[in-house]
């Protein structure tokens, strides 16, 4: 048995000591880091308790029940604090980014343990691809709701949008994975192929202007 909120509490404790001695300015970063871990803990007991409830198989609740699990779970705290802060929309594009990247990396660590750190290839390509993913998703979901919460109309729709969005992104990857095979190492290549293109292509608009 791993004892994730063990792991859990031996990652957020030396982020907890950094967020106190590094000032207000970075304060934000950390927070976000901890909410990122957090949901991920909160999403795999949530996996877990709906995996038994529902009888699922391992295929099932890695396609059906983790990616809807997880991308809500994520979006809750970005949710809370556009209601409560108001950030600016850069704001909410790195928070985003920054949750997806916790939770991704606390998910790359509880996977290691549970499975082993002895095949150098796989673990290699899992680390960007899972991490990848969940940073696109972060993208997706943080540059969507930065432009739609600047319109009253477009806030719950948009943000229902996105969410479904990030839910069939992260399904199709996690389905690809577990087909095994060559087309689980081309899903791991996906993502990472594509947060390439995001920021070529971000970086080539900002050359034109």
């Amino acid at each position: 048995m791993t004892y994730i909120e063990n792991i859990f509490l031996c990652i957020v404790s030396p982020l907890l000591v950094a967020a106190l001695c590094m000032g207000r300015r970075q304060l934000r970063f950390f927070l976000f880091c901890i909410v990122g871990m957090g949901v991920c803990l909160l999403s795999a007991y949530i996996n877990t308790f709906l995996a038994a409830v529902c009888r699922a198989d391992a295929l099932a609740a890695t396609a059906e029940i983790a990616p809807v699990v997880e991308e809500m779970m994520k979006l809750l705290p970005l949710v809370f604090y556009l209601l409560v802060f108001e950030p600016e929309g850069n704001k909410i594009k790195a928070a985003a980014i920054t949750v997806a990247l916790a939770f991704a990396t606390f998910e790359n660590v509880c996977y290691l343990i549970q499975n082993g750190a002895d095949r150098f290839s796989f673990i290699f390509f899992r680390g960007f691809g899972t991490g990848a993913m969940h940073v696109l998703c972060g993208l997706i979901v943080g540059g969507g709701l930065a432009y739609t919460w600047q319109r009253t109309w477009l806030k719950v729709a948009g943000t229902c949008g996105l969410l479904c969005a990030a839910i069939t992104f992260h399904a199709t990857y996690n389905l690809l994975i577990a087909y095994g095979g060559t087309v689980q190492y081309i899903a791991y290549a996906m993502p990472v192929l594509l947060v390439a293109a995001v920021r070529l292509s971000a970086f080539r608009l900002s050359q034109r202007k």
